[in-house]
């Protein structure tokens, strides 16, 4: 026996001392034999500690059992058992080595042959079990891991399949954070998204948990900021703040305790990196293998679902946007109009529609040239879009033509916002070679009261009419669909500001 290892243990009951000194003599120093004298048997502690290769059981020492003992060892699947018989019994009489799970039946004297030759079928039946236990339980571990695949497999396709669904990031955001729930454990999900503005500056735009407090949501939007500013090699120039949808039943997120509660991947396609995603985890044993990879493959569909997004927003962009203005145009116009109307009608709100016409334009066009005359079309929609609110709709309507929607305002709310555009605009100064010039509008407006039905080329016609009235009388005026309206002091303007 090799020196530090343990003799293979081999127990006997009821064995006489010559049977047990034959036994040990048989077996040699490789083996340590352990024998209950007749009347004794072992007990629950040694069954549990114990693992012999075989028992060697006297037949009279079986009988004398009591039914329990008598069970625990047939139970008992460490150890094989052989039957030992007297030298006046038979082997072939004793039908019951089979019945009660013995390997075999030696009658006594037990000589060293017959010991080896049950050492030796001893030692193959617990190679085969061996085998069939090692087997089976990499059938088992790898019906597991085909299981937990599968699994995985399963939550790819369905985060792929519900990343595209949508076009809109909020919505392909919130889609992502209720998945990666099923394969982390997910307190929340936070992401940016950057691209070039026209000067080159980077915008940025942040996805945040909603309900957060006012010092939480400081943090999480300083640590979207610094991880964009780190992968783009620059910092934000500006960025603005959405929401995600709430979760029922969720506690709104805090403050990471530990750095390692955050997980922030990169979003890449195309070979370009436009954003990040920050998983906020809960407590829990970490991710697996097969499951980090998986939670990879999952944030590269989702970037490619994200930039895809982008693209979209961008075309539609293009296409909702007067290229020269850079505001609405008259599609988009059309389209909102239509839903505002639907609005007005169906919350009883009132809503009003400024249409402006610069005057004399194609004289600054013949004057100054084209190029001067596209530079006044960009300065009024940007005087445009700076003054009125961020819930009203503006859009270049044709030629020097621009139409402002103002939801939930009243007749005179917009006389004296038509009012003070048509002031700011005849206060603004152009230059064309050195030399300044100014220029006026004419501002026609049309409003509903609440509960009116009016179809879109109704009120579209009320504005054109006040619009026309304008210019009738001299232009550089606003005109309701009402009648003219008297050119309104600073008091007046101030006032209105305050409301």
């Amino acid at each position: 026996m090799t020196r530090g290892m343990r003799p293979e243990q081999v127990w006997g009951l009821g064995l006489s001392d010559e049977a047990a000194a034959a036994i040990s003599a048989a077996l040699g120093s490789g083996y340590g034999l352990r024998n209950w004298p007749a009347g004794q048997h072992p007990g629950e502690r040694d069954l549990g500690r114990g693992a012999p290769l075989v028992i060697f059981v006297v037949k009279e020492a079986w009988d004398a059992l009591s039914g329990p003992a008598r069970q625990r060892l047939e139970h008992w699947e460490v150890p094989q058992r052989v039957l030992v018989l007297s030298p006046d019994q038979s082997v072939s009489d004793f039908d019951e080595v089979l019945e009660n799970g013995f390997l075999s039946a030696v009658s006594e004297p037990l000589t060293d042959k017959k010991i080896r030759d049950v050492i030796f079928r001893a030692k193959e039946v617990k190679s085969l079990y061996d085998d069939i236990f090692r087997m089976t339980r990499e059938i088992m571990l790898e019906r597991e891991l085909l299981a937990r695949k599968t699994d995985l497999v399963l939550f790819l396709n369905r985060f792929l399949t519900r990343a595209t669904e949508s076009l809109d990031p909020t919505v392909i955001l919130d889609k992502a954070r209720e998945d990666l729930h099923l394969l982390l454990p997910l307190r929340g999900l936070m992401c940016i998204l950057w691209r070039p503005g026209e000067d080159g500056a980077l915008e940025a735009q942040l996805f945040l948990e909603p309900d957060m407090d006012h010092g939480t949501e400081l943090h999480w939007t300083g640590e979207l900021l610094r991880q964009a500013a780190k992968l783009a090699g620059r910092g934000m120039h500006s960025y603005r703040a959405a929401f995600l949808e709430g979760l029922s039943g969720r506690v709104p997120i805090d403050i990471p305790q530990a750095a390692e509660d955050v997980i922030a991947l990169p979003l890449r396609a195309g070979g370009e990196t436009f954003g990040v995603l920050s998983l906020y985890r809960a407590k829990g044993k970490a991710l697996g293998k097969d499951q980090v990879q998986t939670l990879y493959a999952s944030v590269n569909h989702l970037a490619l679902a994200l930039k895809n997004a982008a693209l979209f927003n961008q075309v539609k962009i293009r296409a909702d946007h007067d290229g020269l203005t850079r505001i609405h145009n008259r599609r988009a116009f059309d389209e909102r109009l239509v839903e505002e109307l639907r609005r007005h009608q169906r919350y009883g709100q009132p809503m009003s529609l400024l249409m402006l016409d610069i005057d004399h334009f194609k004289n600054i066009n013949d004057r100054y040239g084209h190029l001067v005359g596209d530079h006044v079309l960009r300065e009024v929609g940007r005087l445009l879009s700076e003054t009125l609110r961020s819930t009203d709709f503006t859009a270049r309507y044709g030629g020097e033509e621009f139409v402002v929607i103002l939801p939930q305002t009243t007749e005179e709310q917009s006389r004296i916002l038509a009012e003070r555009l048509r002031r700011i605009i005849a206060e603004a100064e152009f230059r064309s070679d050195g030399k300044a010039f100014g220029i006026t509008a004419s501002i026609g407006a049309a409003t509903l009261l609440p509960g009116a039905l009016i179809k879109r080329k109704e009120l579209l016609d009320k504005a054109d009419k006040a619009l026309y009235q304008a210019k009738r009388l001299g232009r550089n005026q606003v005109c309701t669909s009402l009648g003219p309206v008297s050119r309104l002091g600073d008091e007046a303007l101030g006032e209105a500001n305050a409301g």
